[in-house]
């Protein structure tokens, strides 16, 4: 049994050696910052806070890459989950949604932080201060369902 758990214990260092030749993108594309949504919305500095310190990682092109980001297997893990968030929602694009998708766009935001769907359970499992609470779900879905001046600009720049 020694042998086996030795053998066993080989094998996996070796296939987590060679794991980590799989290249993973952790790129950060340019972007315009005239076109993010701090700039483009008024939010209150409350929301913007809360946002700020819970969703950019993953939803905007400011993405800071931890340590565990250049490790496989969990590379593979944060690198798809951020691709895969900035293709539903970017802060850093926001300005290329036209006035329907950024409502639509604002409603899920409402709903996946009310229903605690967002942010995502494996971010806030290491990233313990995202975790958003109770008032400031309540805030951001305030926000996100009070009417709007998009010629307003974010006092929170």
């Amino acid at each position: 049994m020694r042998t086996f758990l030795k053998r066993f214990a080989i094998a996996l260092a070796l296939v987590l050696l060679i794991a980590q030749l799989v290249p993973v993108r952790h790129d950060n594309p340019p972007s315009d910052p005239a076109k993010s949504f701090y700039r483009l919305e008024p939010v209150p500095l409350e929301v913007h806070t809360a946002l700020q310190r819970s969703c950019n990682d993953c939803h905007s092109n400011d993405t800071v890459w931890p340590w565990y980001s250049y490790v496989a297997p969990g590379s593979w893990i944060v690198a798809h989950d951020v691709h895969q968030a900035r293709g539903k929602l970017n802060f850093s694009e926001w300005g290329n949604y036209d006035a329907r998708r950024r409502d639509h766009k604002l409603e899920e935001i409402c709903n996946e932080t009310v229903g605690g769907d967002m942010p995502d359970g494996k971010y806030t499992l290491i990233h313990r201060d995202s975790k958003l609470s109770d008032p400031e779900r309540e805030a951001i879905c305030a926000w996100t369902n009070s009417p709007r001046d998009n010629s307003q600009k974010s006092s929170t720049k």
